[in-house]
């Protein structure tokens, strides 16, 4: 019996080795299988960023139709990574990490301005080849945006957009406008503590330098008023009897009634005639202009219809309780505007009102029994349109 026993137990200690050695090769042949499996994911992965890097080729774009993305001096890829996602250009910093280690862009990267495509999210491996060869090329030298600054804004409305295109701090742009001095002969004279600049940055298309900074840009504006407001202006304002800052007054306030433009001239010559009438209430120009820009600046925002209620707002803006013009413009004319405030109509019109026919135009009338009918003429056209 034992040497029974014995045979058994040599047996099971033959069999024992012969199963490890059979689990040992197959674990072997695994990893084997692994390694070969890895290797042609990883030769597939080179090629295919290869074949990708080949085919792309980098065309410049239009810094005007572009995104433009700006890397921080000194900046890591990581930091990078984080920044391109922020901004919704890539959806993993991960694979553009990864991406960038083994493609050898790491330390590539120039800081500065560079220009991508609008809207696109780079998320392939030949879209995250175009966007690093980007990054990698020169910056732009003096990257610029153009913007157009169209009439009739407040300084406030005017702060709000310079400061959505990155161009400038809100709070810092309207600190230098209401603080710093600016040397313009047409500003002279100018002694309100508030608004001084309101009506003088000009309205145009310009291209700003993005490392302009505040006061530089505010000095283009002023300087493209400067050039528009030739020296006969000066004098034509002097022979209305106006000063040129009345004249830009007004013309901001005609700049905000007129929607037909062939109506400026004749708009201008009604309140001329109020502002030169003996009756003191014909002396309150009453316009809507200014009440609605009261609301604006008060609420943010303006009114389809105003109200009486709305008529009865303390300010010294509101021309309905206040004769002459109010104590600063409104918004920021045009050229247009401003000759129009130049160059009033002749005409014995003392009132207007819209048409609400769907002109933009006006009625315009001689005494106060015509001007309520034609506020008759202008419901009844109101309560056609309603009815249609």
């Amino acid at each position: 019996m034992g040497k029974v026993q014995a045979m058994h137990k040599k047996e099971g200690k033959s069999y024992r080795k012969k199963n490890k050695a059979i689990i040992r090769l197959i674990i072997f042949l695994v990893l084997i299988a692994l390694t070969i499996v890895c290797g042609m994911i990883s030769y597939k992965f080179v090629l295919d960023i290869q074949t990708s890097s080949e085919l792309i080729n980098i065309e410049p774009i239009d810094p005007e139709v572009g995104t433009k993305v700006e890397i921080p001096l000194g900046s890591n890829t990581a930091e990078i990574a984080n920044l391109l996602k922020e901004k919704g250009i890539i959806t993993n910093t991960n694979l553009f990490r990864f991406f960038s280690k083994i493609n050898g862009y790491d330390g590539t990267y120039q800081s500065g301005v560079h220009v991508i495509e609008k809207g696109k999210i780079y998320t392939s491996l030949k879209d995250l080849e175009t966007l690093m060869r980007i990054l990698s090329s020169r910056p732009l030298d003096n990257p610029s945006i153009k913007v157009t600054i169209r009439e009739g804004l407040t300084l406030n409305q005017l702060a709000e957009l310079l400061a959505e295109k990155g161009l400038v701090n809100k709070e810092k742009f309207l600190s230098i406008a209401e603080n710093e001095t600016f040397d313009y002969k047409f500003l002279k004279g100018i002694t309100r503590k508030q608004k001084r600049l309101q009506g003088y940055l000009f309205p145009e298309t310009y291209i700003f330098d993005t490392k302009a900074g505040e006061k530089a840009i505010i000095n283009k504006l002023l300087g493209q008023f400067d050039k528009i407001f030739k020296p006969e202006y000066y004098k034509r304002a002097e022979d209305l009897g106006m000063t040129v800052d009345e004249v830009i007054i007004l013309a901001s306030i005609i700049e905000r009634e007129v929607k037909v433009p062939e109506e400026r001239e004749t708009i201008a010559g009604v309140f001329y005639n109020r502002l030169r009438s003996k009756d003191k209430n014909l002396r309150k120009l009453q316009s809507c202009a200014t009440i609605q820009y009261i609301l604006l600046e008060r609420d943010g925002k303006v009114k389809e219809t105003l109200t009486l209620e709305d008529e009865q707002i303390e300010s010294p803006f509101n021309t309905y309780l206040y004769e002459g013009l109010p104590p600063a413009p409104i918004c920021s004319p045009g050229r247009d505007s401003i000759l129009a405030a130049l160059n009033p109509e002749q005409h014995e019109y003392y009132y207007f009102v819209q048409r609400n026919d769907g002109s933009g135009g006006h009625y315009f009338s001689k005494t106060y029994k015509e001007h309520l009918n034609n506020k008759a003429k202008a419901e009844k056209n109101s309560q056609s349109n309603k009815a249609e």
